[in-house]
């Protein structure tokens, strides 16, 4: 790929696309509008790059994104903006329908109406989430399982994947949906399940658990993810859906008890206390899906692709990362952010 366009590229699946990208000599622009987990800082080494340009603005922005593609014509233009924290949409849904549904229409249009101006082979992936599927008691979730979410973040992307399969159907555009799993890795937001507890665990904090910690998630490494979508941007069927997972189905207690066993190892207590100590049981949140599983034989069937990062090693590494880059995440947590009752991100 010459040239991608990437929305959302200052956000944590984003910005390890952008650094994924540039490592294969891409050309890449990053469009982001710098909302609350938008981070510049996920982005060192990107902006010293000659390949790599970033513009800041939303989405929503027909105008603007409608610009990007007439003037610069990409190969690819992938979508990773998005409003995607269930707490946050559960205690204020509306701007998950403004940037997850209506940000998804604006960028459909865009690329509609500038569709003649853009190179032979051009392609648009909107990256969606596992979450859309709904709860799934046994088995996993395939590319024809039907839509049953149960959140407002979870109906926000489910809606604007049934647009881009209705703007392929009904307009013929190069359209794939790629619906993935937890995913897990440097740059998190630090509400998210992973980063909030290594780093309550760190400064000795609580870790809350929703309810009895038996919720069940498939947890992928960010690198293969953006592997994956690499490998779809350039051999994927156009109108198809990919689902993209780990094959690490885990209950999220027994993630934070690894967690725990890792900081132990990693960064002992000074009073030799282990790190579970600080598990504190909290109050279940509404409509919490038991179990997320998704099927990857599709893309390892048609395409060759398989998670290469082994949950154990990612864990350990993603720990190690943070450990490693308290100035990254520092910042973030001395701006207080707020938005979750918890600050609980498991998905």
């Amino acid at each position: 790929m010459s040239l991608i366009v990437v929305t959302g590229g200052a956000g944590f699946i984003g910005a390890n696309f952008v650094h994924h990208a540039l490592a294969t000599g891409a050309r890449v622009i990053n469009l982001d509008a710098l909302t609350y987990a938008g981070n510049l800082d996920s982005l060192h080494g990107a902006d010293a790059n000659p390949n790599y340009r970033f513009v800041q603005g939303d989405i929503g922005d027909r105008a603007l994104v409608g610009a990007l593609l007439k003037d610069h014509r990409p190969n690819l233009f992938i979508n990773f903006a998005a409003e995607s924290h269930v707490d946050r949409s559960i205690d204020g849904p509306a701007a998950f329908m403004e940037t997850n549904i209506m940000g998804v229409f604006n960028l459909l249009e865009a690329v509609r109406t500038n569709i003649d101006n853009l190179p032979d082979g051009f392609r648009m992936l909107q990256v969606s989430t596992d979450e859309v599927y709904g709860s799934c008691a046994v088995g996993a979730f395939n590319e024809e399982s039907p839509f049953r979410p149960n959140s407002p973040y979870a109906a926000s992307k489910a809606s604007g994947d049934h647009l881009v399969r209705a703007y392929h159907r009904t307009y013929g555009l190069p359209l794939i949906v790629t619906n993935c799993s937890n995913n897990y890795g440097p740059y998190q937001f630090p509400e998210k399940l992973i980063p909030l507890m290594t780093l309550n665990g760190l400064e000795g904090k609580p870790l809350p658990v929703y309810g009895d910690g038996q919720q069940v998630r498939d947890w992928l490494h960010v690198e293969d993810h953006c592997a994956a979508l690499m490998l779809i941007a350039e051999r994927g069927v156009l109108g198809e859906t990919y689902n993209i997972g780990g094959n690490s189905t885990l209950p999220n207690l027994t993630i934070v008890k690894t967690i725990c066993a890792i900081l132990d190892e990693l960064h002992p207590d000074a009073k030799g206390e282990s790190h579970d100590s600080l598990i504190r049981y909290v109050d279940d949140r509404p409509g919490h899906d038991a179990r997320y599983a998704v099927d990857t034989s599709k893309i390892e069937r048609e395409l060759g692709w398989k998670p290469s990062v082994s949950f154990e090693a990612g864990l350990k590494r993603t720990i190690t990362w943070y450990l490693e880059h308290e100035d990254w995440w520092r910042k973030i947590r001395e701006k207080n952010y707020s938005g979750a009752r918890l600050g609980l991100g498991a998905s």
